[in-house]
């Protein structure tokens, strides 16, 4: 089993004021996939985005992130039970859980290792569901701005694993039957400050500034200010979100 690549405990505080929350309609689909609302394992779980979201359809959720950062900042909730944990061995017992779930992690994750776990602690018929989502969307003149920073600024900067995401999670083997899905997105007002912080909780960023001591979306700022002149302006910021979601033990 790979060591653990912590790439969000340094901005875990931003990650949480900046990044989207997923839409309801997601979370109410996942549910009406299974038979029994007990218990959901949400894996990568972060800052609880995901695992706030899950626990008005689910009695329980256990939600585990291998950050202790991550979990000092999450979002608090009765039905939901985080601990410090790797995705590839958890302390819930075997055939236990409805629905296991992922957001925005599976791509940081051994891979062989977790789709094991999953296995392992999913019920006989039980639900496994992934997604991501890619570079947001504003205007045409904003999502060139971030198209270049994301593809030549922060184009070094990068890992594989990033690009899993990039590719829509196409080039995963997943060992499930998979079930066709609605189309999700996210969407959150923004203003241009709130959107230079969305910028710094990526990875790609984090690590720029690591290697070089200079934030990169200082330079980038100054780009959208002439798409974006009044900083207290909101915009609608769009998120499509690739899902995959799969069915074990089928009987």
């Amino acid at each position: 089993m790979e060591p653990f690549k912590d790439n969000f405990s340094r901005q875990s505080d931003i990650y949480l004021k900046y990044r989207p929350l997923y839409p309801t309609a997601l979370y109410s689909y996942l549910a009406s996939l299974v038979s029994s609302h007990e218990l959901v394992w949400d894996c990568g779980t972060g800052n609880g985005q995901a695992a706030i979201g899950l626990a008005d359809f689910f009695n329980q959720v256990f939600a585990t992130d291998p950050s202790e950062q991550q979990i000092a900042n999450s979002i608090r909730h009765d039905r939901v039970h985080y601990k410090i944990e790797k995705a590839e061995q958890t302390g819930l017992p075997s055939n236990s859980v409805d629905l296991v779930t992922t957001a925005n992690a599976l791509h940081w994750f051994d891979l062989e290792g977790f789709f094991n776990e999953a296995s392992r602690v999913l019920k006989p018929n039980g639900v496994i569901a992934v997604w991501a989502y890619g570079n947001p969307t504003v205007s045409p003149d904003i999502d060139a701005v971030v198209q270049h920073y994301h593809d030549v600024v922060l184009h070094n900067y990068w890992l594989p694993e990033n690009r899993l995401v990039e590719n829509g999670y196409s080039t995963i083997s997943f060992p499930y039957q998979l079930l066709e899905t609605p189309e999700f997105q996210c969407d959150r007002n923004m203003n241009r400050a709130d959107f230079i912080g969305l910028l710094n909780t990526w990875s790609a960023t984090q690590r720029y500034i690591n290697i070089n001591i200079d934030n990169p979306t200082d330079h980038v700022a100054s780009e959208l200010c002439k798409y974006w002149p009044d900083t207290n302006e909101e915009k609608e910021i769009v998120w499509k979100l690739v899902l995959k979601v799969g069915r074990v033990n089928i009987k």
